[in-house]
């Protein structure tokens, strides 16, 4: 795999699970999605496994770093200078919660939490880029919810670039696209306070499936836990559950492109 290009930069270019119990998490994403997954043998990088899909890296797999981190999927965006990026997430009002380091020889990384309270990741590939697929099986889309949605929308415009449109949604806020030079990348939803509950800003990691109704029934079949049943939305289909680690992730089925 190839460093970040400019087609990569600014964009999600992959995701992974922290799980309390890798090996489990590994058993349950293989029965979901038929994931073949490799470990990597090196001691260096903690048990990560990356997740293939016709043999080539869709999402990553690994422990969480301590045992009082919950199970959670990370989103992370491409970059081609992270520690400049890092320093735009301060001055944007983000926080950096891990600042740049290299991880082995694949590449560097860092954490971030937006002004929001969304934690995001960011991505400088050398050896590994990111994904090499996304569709059916892998990642399809990624969306912020968040109580304070124009903050939100300041800070991803300040630090990447993205613009944003508004789409109306019958009986509810207006769902948003994050964009990038025309392209939709990821979406975003204007949650009221008492909505959350006092829940924290967070991203969704959707994957792309055939069959959502299918794929949310072995979910559930196999220690998944219904968040949101199949159903449509313009344009498609989706659910969302939890893995049974309590990893929340959606199941999504375009009918139409986005763009």
């Amino acid at each position: 795999m190839t460093e970040a290009t400019s087609t990569t930069v600014d964009r999600p270019v992959w995701v992974d699970l922290g799980a309390k119990d890798a090996g489990a998490a590994r058993d349950f994403y293989r029965k979901l999605f038929g994931w073949e997954i490799e470990v990597n043998p090196d001691p260096m990088y903690g048990g990560y496994g990356r997740a293939k899909v016709n043999g080539v890296d869709a999402a990553g797999i690994g422990p969480t770093q301590s045992p009082e981190q919950p199970s959670t999927w990370s989103i992370y965006i491409g970059t081609d200078d992270v520690d400049r990026l890092a320093e735009k997430v301060q001055a944007a009002g983000g926080t950096v919660v891990a600042p740049p380091f290299d991880v082995g020889d694949q590449g560097r990384m860092a954490a971030f939490i937006d002004p929001t309270g969304a934690p995001i990741s960011a991505w400088q590939g050398t050896r590994m880029g990111g994904f090499q697929t996304t569709g059916v099986n892998a990642y399809g889309w990624s969306e912020l919810t968040t109580a304070d949605v124009d903050r939100a929308l300041t800070f991803y415009r300040d630090v990447f670039g993205w613009e944003s449109r508004r789409s109306p949604m019958p009986g509810g806020p207006d769902y948003i696209e994050f964009q990038l030079d025309g392209q939709s990348l990821a979406g975003a939803w204007a949650m009221d306070p008492a909505q959350m509950a006092g829940a924290r800003s967070q991203w969704m990691v959707y994957f792309a499936v055939d069959d959502v109704d299918a794929t949310f029934r072995t979910a559930i079949d196999n220690g998944a836990r219904e968040i949101t049943a199949p159903r449509a939305y313009p344009g498609g289909e989706f659910a969302i559950v939890t893995d049974p680690q309590g990893a929340a992730f959606g199941l999504l089925k375009q009918e139409s492109a986005r763009g």
